[in-house]
């Protein structure tokens, strides 16, 4: 199995988080009735968990258990 790029790492973490953002405002606006609250979770939460998740996923692209070579 080939060790992915940086560039696909980004991109997964990407997308990712754009699903995470679509449901994490409309829950938090669903609880709360609002839109200032949900999008002031969003930002903060979801600047510092994308750099996470990146961080993350490059770990992992380290780590040969349970890969086929």
């Amino acid at each position: 199995m080939p060790h992915n790029t940086k560039l696909r790492s980004i991109i997964k973490a990407v997308s990712y988080r754009i699903v995470i953002i679509i449901l994490d405002f409309t829950l938090i606006y669903l609880l709360t009735k609002k839109t200032s609250l949900a999008l002031g979770f969003l930002i903060v939460s979801n600047l510092y968990s994308t750099f996470i998740y990146f961080i993350y996923e490059r770990a992992w692209n380290k780590i040969k258990w349970g890969s086929k070579s």
